[in-house]
This record gives C-alpha cells, sequence and structure tokens, in this order.
C-alpha cells in the first residue's frame, strides 16, 4: 500500500486529488495539508511514502518546501501544478530539484472521473528507488571533440528525465553534435525546460520547430502536445513534427524518433535515459540494427528503470551507464 499525503492550500483541490487517487485500490491518503508549516508536522507524525504538493501555497511556497524535503528527508514528491506558464516554468525547476513528476492540476469533477494517470504515476513514485536531493547546476564540459562529420546524437527520457538530462546535456560540450531529445512531459511544459536546458548548459537548447535544419551545438527538444517529432534528410537532416495517434502510448514517442534516426543512415548515437514503461526501447534497438552506438542508462541512477530495462533486454543497449558518465561516453561515441 502506498501511503500519499496531499498538500494543498484549497481544500476543493485537496478533494479533488483524494478523488484521482481512490481509483487505485493499493493507494491510501493518509492525510492532507493546506501549507508547509502543517505539512512538515505530518510528514513526522505519518511517515508517507509520497507527497503530493502544490506550488503556489501561502507562507512558504512548494519550491521552497520541496528543497527542504530533499534536503532533510528525501522522498519521492509528486507536484501538481497549475497549466500556466508561470505554473509550467516553477514545475520545471521543481523536477530539476528532485520532485519525482508532474501532473497538471484538474479543472474540475468531470475532469478527473476517469483520469487515473495521477494514480499511476504516485504508485510509481511510491515503488521508486532513488531518493535525492537537489542536483547542482552541470558543470561545464571540457571534452574536445573532433566530431564525425554528419553524426547526430537522439535521446529519449521520461519521468525522471528533467533533472537527468540536466546533468547529461550540462556535460556536453558547446560544440556537440546535433542533439535531439524527446522527454515526456505537458505541452505547456517544454518551453520552459528547453529555457531551462539553454541557461545551464554549454550547447543552444531550443523547443523544436518542424522544418528547422539540424547544427552542431544545438539541442533541439520535442514540443509536448499533439506531434511527433523525428528526423528527415539524408543529405541536410531537418525536423519534422507531425499529427498522428499516440506511439508507444506517447505523443511525442521516443520510438518515432529513434526509428527515425535509423532510418537516416547517418553516424548516430541512441541514449535511452530513466523512464516509466517501454518506449523507445524498439526504437533504440531498431538504431543499434542500422550501426548506431547505443547507450542505456543503469538501474542504479534511473529514477524509474522501466524504458532503459526494457531496452537492455532487447539487446539495444551497447552500453549501460550511470548518469554521470553519460556525457563522456556519448562524446567518445560521436567522435
Amino acid at each position: 500500500m502506498t501511503r500519499v499525503l496531499v498538500v494543498d492550500d484549497s481544500a476543493t483541490m485537496r478533494g479533488l486529488v483524494r478523488m484521482m487517487l481512490a481509483k487505485d485500490p493499493e493507494i491510501t491518503v493518509v492525510g492532507e495539508a493546506g501549507d508547509a508549516q502543517e505539512a512538515r508536522a505530518k510528514i513526522k507524525a505519518l511517515n508517507p511514502d509520497v507527497v503530493t504538493l502544490d506550488i503556489e501555497m501561502p507562507g512558504m511556497n512548494g519550491l521552497d518546501f520541496l528543497d527542504k524535503i530533499m534536503a532533510l528527508r528525501p522522498m519521492p514528491v509528486v507536484i501538481v501544478s497549475t497549466l500556466t506558464e508561470k505554473g509550467a516554468s516553477a514545475t520545471v525547476r521543481a523536477l530539476a530539484a528532485g520532485a519525482f513528476d508532474c501532473f497538471p492540476k484538474p479543472a474540475s469533477i468531470a475532469a478527473v472521473r476517469d483520469d487515473a494517470t495521477l494514480a499511476r504515476i504516485v504508485r510509481a513514485a511510491g515503488r521508486s528507488s532513488v531518493r535525492r536531493g537537489p542536483v547542482a547546476a552541470p558543470a561545464i564540459a571540457a571534452l574536445a571533440r573532433g566530431g564525425t562529420p554528419g553524426g547526430l546524437i537522439a535521446i529519449g527520457a521520461s519521468t525522471g528525465g528533467v533533472e537527468t538530462l540536466l546533468r547529461v546535456i550540462g556535460g556536453f560540450p558547446a560544440d556537440c553534435p546535433p542533439t535531439v531529445i524527446v522527454q515526456h512531459m505537458p505541452a505547456l511544459f517544454t518551453a520552459s525546460f528547453a529555457d531551462r536546458l539553454n541557461r545551464f548548459c554549454p550547447p543552444q537548447v531550443e523547443e523544436a520547430r518542424s522544418g528547422t535544419i539540424l547544427k552542431p551545438g544545438h539541442v533541439y527538444l520535442a514540443p509536448g502536445g499533439e506531434q511527433h517529432m523525428e528526423v528527415v534528410g539524408a543529405t541536410m537532416p531537418r525536423i519534422r513534427l507531425y499529427e498522428g495517434p499516440t506511439v508507444s502510448g506517447h505523443r511525442p514517442s521516443v520510438d518515432v524518433l529513434f526509428r527515425s534516426v535509423a532510418r537516416l543512415g547517418r553516424p548516430a548515437v541512441g541514449v535511452l535515459l530513466t523512464g516509466m514503461g517501454a518506449d523507445g526501447a524498439a526504437g533504440l534497438l531498431e538504431m543499434r540494427q542500422a550501426g548506431a552506438r547505443t547507450i542505456g542508462q543503469d538501474e542504479a541512477t534511473s529514477v524509474v528503470y522501466g524504458m532503459p530495462a526494457v531496452a537492455h533486454s532487447l539487446g539495444a543497449v551497447e552500453r549501460q551507464l550511470p548518469v554521470q558518465r553519460i556525457a563522456a561516453s556519448v562524446m567518445e561515441m560521436a567522435a
């Protein structure tokens, strides 16, 4: 049984979160709190497995409270955030600080009636094995790279990917090969995440746009929402965004991106990071079969050892590595 403390200054929202979590018989809400002070006391008294946390609260805000949780009593925290530009930016900061995952606040009772997503996230959080404090800003990489002309890097990530990608891309040099990323997150969040990566990492990072020609020293993050991202054009690789049904349960899908890179027939490195499910595993196998080099994050440093575990079981992973060794290994493979 996963024991949950729900923290939100709105009694109505706490009730909606309870309703969503009640869909899973393996989850029980052991308490509620309306602010950080009350939450701190109830964490001590109830010792929950997971905390759902609002960011905008009176007194100490959710971000400051999250920092204290991760520093003093690390535990899985799921951010339940408003889908606004301000809320998205704050949520990305929370994920970078070690929050397990995020979920957009529901607008009404009707919106939660058939939605079991939050319960699935909370259950996975309760089973996660990684407990970490805030991650410092990545160190600027001092990697010399000759580079393979025409080569590129493709990366897929899901739960735990924000913190992990900050560490990986933070280890890339400013002149890294063109890099394309699919990170599972809500549509409004990807622009804020691209901006955060751009501020803290040596390469130029931007949210991908259809038709953009891939350039060295640039990292392109797939927009969340209704479109898949693939790389097309053997002579001059460029980004293509298109609408379509979900693939491997996601849109954008890591499998779609990896398969498009495999079809290019160019030197490439595929990297599959932490995340629930199996998206990207089959695509990484296709990349390896097409001659690409491949890396999977190891279990010890994955927030959720799902996607890279499936890829490893399929024989798609050439090297299985802890997160702190991935950036240097990608540059070595790409050289």
